[in-house]
């Protein structure tokens, strides 16, 4: 399939593995650009990592490596040889973009530091994603998303209640919007360049993008703030602003944060005029101070209808609400569909759906054109594009290079 999108005629290199790194590219490839993904002679390692043991069998390649690495093509090169970092250096010099999130020490001791490309290919945009950021004792520590993103940073002490321990219930939770970021950097990396000439390092951490994910929370810290943790529904300084189940069990938000505007059509849409001006809830610090006596109110009358009952009333009376999907029902739910959350992405099986970053482009479309490689499938195809010969390439092979 033809490529499509803002970035046709990009050329990104990537050496990158598990999920943050080859996402960022997976984004940049629907978007138009052409991505090489270097791989060692044992492959990324996220080909191999069973995400649902018992139900994904040993031998079946990480589905999340495919959607990480969609519409890209791969060469296998050993940079344990001289020969082969200078091969690495030779195809990043023919890119736009060099993609990685290698440890700093590691990529300083392959060459393939910032300094070392930058001097040899001074266009070039180079993007380096990290789990501590680039600098200080702990840049050069495996950091993962569970570590770096949502331990270090804090992001699990804003989602999850007091006394609740610190687990990731997502798998590459962090990973994603560190990709998104990343991806963002070094387009305007790439806008810059147009106007400047001029290459430069775009860096993305893992521990940096947990921050700005929860600076609501954050900056109220830095500004002498208390923190306040994530709590349960009940007491709450807002009920309107809160969780419910309907007859049928199924869970829904209230949205109405502006409690005094929002109160009054509350009051209307359970047919509760006697609560309006009741003392106890006439107004939104009065609410919050008998939170647990008005959600109780609440429980019982919205366990009368089913949602599907209850959603024409707070239209009609405008409150704003919205379901509480689980991912059974967010797949089947007609909205994420229309808005576009789901794609569809061709692999060696067929077409199957997936989730695409979530930005779209109206006079530059994007899709996704191929399935992610296997493992050094485009390798003599990328060579001879650098201009080697089927007999010097053969020789690359004996030299154990690729």
């Amino acid at each position: 399939m033809e490529a499509t999108g803002p970035l046709k005629g990009i050329k990104v290199v990537e050496l990158a593995m598990w999920a943050a790194g080859p996402m960022v590219s997976g984004i940049l490839a629907d978007w138009g650009a052409e991505v090489i993904k270097i791989e060692s002679p044992d492959g990324d390692p996220y080909r191999a990592l069973n995400v649902h043991p018992g139900v994904q069998p040993a031998n079946i390649t990480n589905p999340n490596f495919n959607v990480s690495n969609r519409g890209k093509r791969g060469i296998v090169i050993n940079l344990k040889t001289e020969e082969g970092r200078g091969l690495a250096r030779e195809l990043i010099g023919t890119a736009d973009v060099f993609l990685t999130n290698m440890r700093v020490g590691a990529v300083e001791r392959l060459k393939l530091d910032y300094d070392t490309l930058h001097q040899l290919f001074p266009r070039l945009i180079y993007c380096h994603v990290t789990g501590y950021g680039a600098e200080g004792e702990w840049r050069d520590r495996a950091g993962y998303d569970a570590g770096a993103f949502y331990a270090r940073a804090g992001v699990w002490s804003a989602l999850l209640p007091p006394g609740d321990f610190p687990m990731m219930r997502c798998g590459a939770f962090g990973d994603y919007y560190t990709a998104l970021a990343a991806a963002g950097g070094i387009c305007a990396a790439l806008v810059g360049r147009a106007t400047s000439g001029k290459g430069q390092r775009v860096l993305a951490s893992l521990l940096r993008t947990g921050a700005y994910s929860i600076s609501s929370a954050i900056n109220l810290a830095l500004l002498g703030y208390p923190q306040r943790s994530a709590s349960g529904r009940s007491p709450s300084f807002n009920p309107l602003i809160n969780c419910y189940q309907d007859r049928d069990h199924k869970w829904f938000w209230l949205l109405c944060l502006q409690g005094d505007r929002f109160w009054p059509g509350v009051t209307r849409a359970i047919e509760r005029p006697d609560l309006l001006d009741d003392p106890r809830f006439n107004s939104l610090e009065a609410r919050g101070k008998n939170s647990v006596e008005l959600i109780k109110i609440l429980d019982d009358i919205f366990k009368t209808r089913t949602l599907e009952e209850w959603g024409p009333i707070f239209d009609r009376e405008d409150v704003w609400y919205t379901p509480a999907n689980d991912i059974p029902s967010a797949l089947k739910d007609e909205q994420m569909h229309v808005a576009g959350c789901f794609t569809k992405m061709p692999t060696n099986q067929g077409e199957v759906d997936v989730v695409p970053a979530p930005i779209d482009f109206s006079e530059m479309p994007w899709n996704i054109r191929n399935p992610a490689p296997e493992l050094g499938q485009h390798t003599e195809e990328i060579l001879l594009e650098m201009g080697r010969s089927w007999e010097q390439i053969a020789g690359l092979k004996e030299r154990g290079v690729i």
